[in-house]
């Protein structure tokens, strides 16, 4: 199995989506990137400890690959808005690739160059694309929140 961490606002929400692509084999949300050690969420939430919402997806490369986990990405969130998607703001709701290798970062400044090439946003694209650093779980009830309450998402794109 392969990983890939992601970071697109609201943690519950981008989960989901990640959940529903065929290849993936399990999600977990968490914390990463920021300077506190084993963060909890009321922690994260004073945006203090640096930490964005993330996603770890573990993923079977023959089924699904990294740049196909790069467009779901893309697709479901609003990478212009810099530390926010829709009502959510502040820096654990910052757009961030953190990848797990050399060829993962190629692929993640690839995409969004042609994201940027695109014309498809009239802002620049802010994404920060950074080594994948340690990787804190979230607490329990976070995990699948969505599925767990029989919502489909809550994410905006």
């Amino acid at each position: 199995m392969a990983k890939a961490t992601f970071a697109a606002g609201c943690f519950w929400g981008v989960e989901a989506t990640f959940r529903q692509i065929d290849g993936v084999s399990s999600t977990r949300v968490g914390y990463t990137g920021g300077q506190l050690k084993n963060p909890t969420y009321k922690d994260v939430c004073t945006d203090r400890t640096g930490h964005a919402e993330a996603v770890e997806v573990e993923y079977d490369a023959t089924k699904v690959s990294y740049d196909d986990l790069l467009q779901v990405f893309w697709e479901n969130h609003d990478p212009t808005q810099v530390n926010r998607q829709g009502p959510d703001s502040g820096t654990q709701y910052r757009s961030a690739i953190f990848y797990h290798s050399p060829e993962q970062e190629q692929s993640a400044r690839a995409s969004k160059e042609k994201l940027e090439k695109s014309g498809r946003f009239s802002r620049p694209v802010v994404t920060q694309i950074v080594p994948a650093v340690t990787f804190y779980e979230a607490e329990d009830y976070h995990q699948q929140y969505l599925e767990k309450r029989g919502l489909a998402t809550c994410h905006v794109k």
